[in-house]
């Protein structure tokens, strides 16, 4: 619906002209055969309360389900699958919801990008081994997007997005606060001794103050919008804040059309092309979305067949303006965006810059979709003539120092630091950078540029979002607010300043980061888009001669899995067995 409240989103369903006949369903193999497996599905069953009647000849509806008592982003989940599955009841299926691990951004250590894989591949094998014909995929908190994601479009089955909406804005004494950025803003005010310890004690008690995912242009509301464009939500659905009715509408709606999908047999592979993930980076670029969104639309793409790269971000990234007015990069919340005419205004405006052909889950195209938004501020979601920036949204580096790229958001940098050269002040991983950031005794200068090794996807472990690295108490006190700083880590989507990101090959697989030395001077050209160490290339060549590998991080568990099996970063860091996905309808063992 849009925000006057009239419903613009589903209309008619386009509705293809071969259905399916019960006995087609997936999971008629496991119900409907006369032989003694079937005997026993049918029985269990009966077992906990169904009737053949529920089930019998019926779409079987996964509803994948990431809520869990310890993430609070997805605290409402509990009384959304109860709507999912009147939905999917009201439409003629049978909903199963199926807990799945819950990845909670603020608790889940050392990071939950570590986990992101085994959420993609719990989601891929439960979706394989039962008997379900479609699935709801309930996410929204960071890695939950893209891990749910990367599982369904494995799987192949119909599948359809729930986004968990934004959480409300944050308050604290008359100042609108968003998730993250205010964090960020106000620790270095605390830390410079600018704010009090109450005050700080305010800015905790006031900043996430409902249900939903952060507020700010984060990773979550990046990703949640990369979806809805990819086509894989219905329209408008990501942009609607977590406690709003509507919300608890669309989960309604949501639960009605998959079970239309299952009978029309559309799947991910029916929707996911090389233009619809040009038209997820152009809405992610046109938002200064997240840093993260690369590395997870890149792994996303490649499940789907789709050889993305950041290179193609890159070259979309110079022609897309930024017009989503959001934190960290601009003014305003997701709540404000809402009322602004959400995501489908904002496509709209971008034009030609939006490939509407796409087929999406509703049945329509994406332009069918769009094709009655409206702006109701222009200050919020700007105009293409008076954009908040005109381009480089997100930027991607090379050089010598990251010769698989680098990545950075220029619209959340302070601009005199776009072009940039400064000694290096280096830290070989994050304690050591912890135990002497702040010391009294520290070279460094506001024109320093601060490196963190060992943040990578491997050395980490796991990439964490280290990659804001904190600027000396010191250089706070003399009012410095951003410094270049690199590092092979994330950082936050809600996070802001001249952060260099991703660098790949990371350091602890002997990447250039690894060779860089207190004292070393590094460049940094934005709009040149070069990263590069000054040294010679055989001093760099003699460094990497004497370089030795580390010991790995992991001795057992899912962490050795991962330490041997993860990508780079420019390649998405999915794990090398899983990029090649199979066609769950074309290739999958026959269970009886």
């Amino acid at each position: 619906m849009s925000p006057n409240g009239s419903d613009t989103i589903i209309g008619d369903i386009a509705l293809t002209s071969v259905r399916k006949k019960p006995e087609e369903l997936r999971s008629h193999r496991w119900y409907g055969v006369n032989d003694l497996r079937s005997f026993g599905h049918r029985s269990r069953t009966a077992q906990m309360g169904y009737h053949p009647s529920d089930y019998m000849g019926k779409p079987v509806i996964a509803v994948v389900n990431t809520w869990s008592e310890i993430n609070s982003c997805h605290t409402h989940f509990k009384q959304r699958v109860e709507e999912v599955k009147r939905g999917i009841w009201q439409a003629g299926g049978f909903p199963v919801e199926m807990p799945v691990m819950t990845l909670a951004e603020p608790f889940q250590k050392p990071t939950t990008m570590l986990y992101r894989n085994f959420l993609a591949m719990e989601t891929e094998e439960l979706l394989r081994s039962y008997p379900f014909d479609g699935c709801v995929l309930m996410g929204g908190c960071d890695k939950t997007t893209p891990g749910l994601l990367m599982g369904a479009i494995s799987m192949n089955l119909p599948a359809i997005f729930l986004p968990a909406g934004p959480m409300l804005r944050g308050n604290w004494n008359g100042r609108t606060l968003g998730s993250g950025s205010d964090t960020w803003k106000y620790w270095a005010e605390l830390r410079a001794g600018k704010i009090t310890e109450d005050e700080w004690k305010g800015v905790e008690s006031g900043i996430a103050r409902s249900p939903g995912h952060c507020m700010t242009m984060g990773t979550a509301s990046t990703m949640t919008s990369a979806a809805e464009a990819l086509g894989l939500t219905l329209p408008g659905f990501a942009s609607i804040p977590a406690v709003d009715s509507r919300h608890a509408q669309y989960a309604s709606l949501t639960g009605q059309r998959i079970v239309e999908m299952v009978w029309t047999d559309l799947k991910p592979s029916d929707i996911l092309t090389s233009k619809s993930f040009d038209n997820a980076v152009t809405t992610v670029l046109a938002m200064s979305g997240s840093t993260n969104a690369i590395v997870h639309l890149v792994a996303v793409a490649r499940r789907a067949g789709v050889p993305l790269t950041t290179a193609r971000f890159d070259e979309l990234s110079r022609v897309t303006p930024v017009i989503a007015n959001i934190r960290p990069a601009g003014k305003y919340l997701m709540e404000d965006f809402f009322y602004a005419g959400g995501l489908r205004a904002m496509l709209a405006e971008l034009g030609d810059l939006i490939d509407g052909t796409q087929r999406t889950v509703n049945g329509k195209t994406l332009s069918e979709n769009i094709s009655d938004a409206e702006i109701f501020d222009d200050d919020v979601i700007r105009r293409r003539d008076n954009p908040l920036v005109p381009n480089d949204g997100l930027a991607v580096l090379t050089g010598n120092l990251a010769p698989n790229g680098a990545v950075i958001k220029p619209a959340a940098m302070e601009a005199h630091l776009l072009k940039h050269r400064g000694p290096a002040v280096v830290f070989k991983d994050y304690a050591d950078m912890a135990a002497r950031i702040d010391d009294e005794a520290l070279d460094i200068s506001a024109d320093s540029v601060i490196v963190l090794q060992h943040a990578g996807p491997v050395g980490a472990p796991g990439m964490p979002e280290w990659g804001q690295l904190p600027i000396p108490q010191k250089l706070l006190k003399q009012g410095v607010r951003d410094m270049v700083r690199i590092s092979d880590a994330r950082m936050s989507g809600t996070s802001y300043g001249a952060c260099v990101l991703h660098v790949a090959p990371e350091s602890f697989v002997g990447g250039p980061l690894a060779l860089v030395k207190d004292g070393d001077f590094i460049e940094l050209d934005v709009h040149a888009r070069r990263l590069h160490l000054d040294i010679s290339d055989a001093e760099l060549s003699t460094r990497q001669a004497a370089w030795k590998a580390p010991k790995r991080p992991f001795e057992r568990g899912f962490g050795v899995m991962h330490q041997l099996h993860v990508t780079q970063a420019d390649k998405g860091c999915d794990f090398d067995f899983l990029e090649e996905h199979v066609r769950a309808d074309s290739d999958e063992p026959d269970i009886h």
